[in-house]
């Protein structure tokens, strides 16, 4: 066993072997040490898992007249693969956010 989490589920309990191939045996996602991409806000923090931020500019929501202004929090996120890296509850809303659009909270 390992203290690194999961990037999918962020469970502790991983499989890992000698040639630093990584298994989840909560989820069954795998994945190689050297894939782990870390996320960073609009000022460099690194972002982790079950962190909070807040947003650093007014976004329209595609699709919709709402729009997440400036300030608002999250609840804590979970960073996810892709283009939006950050997937995450503000405003009620289940959101994915590109990190460059938010601020960690201290």
């Amino acid at each position: 066993m390992s203290d690194k989490a999961c990037p999918l589920c962020t469970m502790t309990e991983l499989l890992e072997s000698e040639d630093g191939h990584i298994e989840c045996v909560t989820c069954g996602h795998e994945w190689d040490e050297e894939q782990v991409v870390e996320v960073k806000d609009a000022y460099g923090n690194v972002l982790e898992n079950g962190d909070i931020v807040a947003m650093i500019k007014d976004l329209k929501m595609k699709g919709s007249s709402h729009v997440l202004k400036s300030g608002t929090k999250s609840k804590p996120i979970r960073l996810q693969d892709g283009d939006h890296e950050i997937a995450c509850k503000m405003d009620n809303m289940a959101i994915n956010l590109k990190a460059m659009y938010v601020k960690k909270v201290q």
